[in-house]
């Protein structure tokens, strides 16, 4: 444990899913200072008073906010930066947006949706990222981007949030690249088939039992969140390859564009 003491993180989308274990799981890890941003004000507080019981000794910074707006960028950014004394070590671009449920075939894709679904998927992990880069490159940090395997195979029916990924794996790719001569690294995330509220809406009819728990996929987000992963950079993980959770180095991954 204590693999991320001293660690300042801001975890979007994280007030369920995913999002919400990583933050208990950074908090566990001794975190000092998290900083949690969704739209669900009270499940976000609900978990800070969860995290304050489970780890005492970590800040936690909860922020209400819609990231498919760009002034909602300036609020959580500038925020952080207060409380936090212009320090921020880690950065999950977890926040996802799945569109219309059931997703229908692009011709009949609203374009209303459409944009929403780009705003929130790729667009908002770009803004952020451009804002808190500038602390980032001074000091040395992780930026973790959650992906899918729709963002690498061009499923049939998954429309705007299949695009969506697309874009967000060449957007990490290339920044990963653009920034190699700096201490920031740029990684991906696919946690693979995973019981959560945006899975279950884009697959009703699916059994979300037959589907990883969130809980259980936190190994490789605390690794390249840590010191461990230094030097690894353009690389595209999945969570739930063999090795993950066990407390082994890291398993193989792909390489998107290695450092």
């Amino acid at each position: 444990m204590n693999r991320l003491k001293g660690k300042y993180a801001l975890i979007t989308g994280a007030s369920q899913g995913l999002g919400r274990e990583i933050a208990l799981t950074y908090a566990r890890e001794a975190a000092a200072g998290l900083t949690l941003v969704a739209r669900d004000s009270q499940a976000l507080v609900a978990l800070r008073k969860e995290i304050n019981q489970v780890a005492p000794v970590t800040r936690v910074l909860v922020i209400s906010a819609d990231l498919a707006s760009a002034e909602a960028m300036e609020l959580v950014a500038a925020t952080v930066f207060s409380d936090f004394g212009g320090r921020l070590d880690v950065l999950v671009n977890n926040a996802s947006s799945i569109g219309p449920s059931p997703m229908p075939m692009l011709i009949d894709y609203p374009l209303p949706d459409f944009r929403r679904v780009l705003d929130t998927n790729p667009i908002g992990p770009l803004l952020l990222m451009k804002k808190v880069l500038p602390a980032m490159i001074e000091h040395g940090g992780s930026i973790i981007n959650v992906t899918s395997d729709a963002g690498v195979v061009g499923y049939a029916g998954w429309g705007a949030y299949g695009v969506s990924k697309f874009a967000l794996e060449g957007l990490s790719a290339i920044w990963a690249a653009e920034l190699g001569d700096t201490a920031v690294s740029v990684n991906l995330v696919d946690p693979g088939d995973m019981n959560s509220a945006m899975h279950r809406a884009a697959e009703p009819t699916a059994d979300p039992n037959d589907w990883a728990d969130p809980s259980q996929l936190t190994e490789v987000f605390v690794y390249l969140a840590s010191d461990r992963s230094a030097g690894i950079s353009g690389r595209r993980s999945q969570a739930q390859e063999k090795g993950w959770g066990k407390g082994e180095e890291a398993p193989r991954v792909e390489i998107a564009q290695a450092r």
